[in-house]
């Protein structure tokens, strides 16, 4: 099993910043690849960005060149860092981790990010 919780969610002005923060505790030695997904009020979950097990990562379209991925081994911690917000930004955003072994895939409850104009 494994427990994921999300935090550094908030409300922010268009333009500002946040760093979202995924700890991970369990049998974190079994995660694989890891990422962010966000779930605007009355759309569907989008994927933010993906990071894999050997550091790769990918984004999506409307945040590249503003968001970050990065993962800490040594921390069991993974972040978001997200730069020049904008209101379509909004959302609550997750943390999945997928188990190399099962592939199940963990979720985080999300963390709320707002951004007004």
């Amino acid at each position: 099993q494994v427990q994921l919780a999300e935090s550094g969610g908030g409300l922010v002005q268009a333009g500002g910043s946040l760093r979202l923060t995924c700890a991970a505790s369990g049998s974190i030695f079994t995660i694989r690849n890891m990422g962010w997904y966000r779930q605007a009020s009355g759309k569907q979950r989008e994927l933010v960005a993906l990071i894999i097990s050997g550091g790769s990562t990918n984004y999506a379209d409307s945040v590249k060149g503003r968001f970050t991925i990065a993962r800490d081994y040594a921390k069991n911690t993974m972040y978001l860092q997200m730069n020049s917000l904008k209101p379509d930004d909004t959302g609550v955003y997750y943390c999945p981790a997928v188990d190399g072994n099962t592939l199940r895939i963990y979720w985080g409850q999300g963390t709320q990010v707002t951004v007004s104009s």
